[in-house]
């Protein structure tokens, strides 16, 4: 793996959904799917899924800026979750599956909030944006299950549902993106 790798890290609802969107996106390396802006050490999905560890489903991307920018990267994940939505996304309901950027240097927050201004000036979405917008924290691992998960399990119920229209979405607007597979 390229050792001059970006890393950014999203929380927009479910891990899986998240994992599978930026994984399909030339320039990214890795993603890896894991629990980021809670109170406890070493969270484990049964602790994350009560909600009352503060943690949140996110992912790292580690990233190539020369191939994909990190600009780019906030269009995607604002283009494939429902950043309006407190503490939900679709069916998913709970602090766990908020909206957030993480980010990792003033580089990030500032282009961060700043698309947020933009897409909030040009009302892009009806509702106001409630992503926050918060320092990096500890990311700790999802468990290896998690890892991959869309690819591993493309054809249970919940990839066919929510996941799905999610990557038609990007193929359709973003195909110029994709990696070639």
């Amino acid at each position: 793996m390229n050792n001059n790798l970006q890393v950014a890290t999203f929380a927009g609802g479910c891990f899986w959904c998240t994992e599978a969107v930026f994984l399909r996106l030339q320039g990214v390396e890795r993603v890896i799917s894991g629990y980021t802006g809670g109170q406890i050490k070493n969270p484990a999905y049964r602790e994350i899924c009560t909600g009352r560890t503060g943690h949140a489903e996110a992912i790292q991307i580690f990233y190539d800026e020369h191939k994909i920018t990190y600009q780019e990267l906030l269009e995607i994940f604002f283009a494939t979750h429902d950043p309006t939505t407190l503490n939900r996304q679709g069916n998913d309901v709970g602090t766990q599956y908020r909206s957030s950027i993480f980010y990792n240097n003033d580089m990030q927050r500032e282009a961060a909030e700043s698309f947020i201004d933009y897409l909030e000036k040009e009302h892009v979405f009806d509702n106001a944006i409630v992503t926050e917008v918060v320092p990096s924290e500890v990311f700790y691992n999802a468990e290896d299950y998690h890892q991959n998960y869309y690819n591993q399990n493309s054809e249970q119920a919940y990839c066919q549902f929510v996941i799905n229209p999610k990557l038609k979405k990007l193929k359709a607007s973003y195909s110029n993106k994709l990696k070639t597979i």
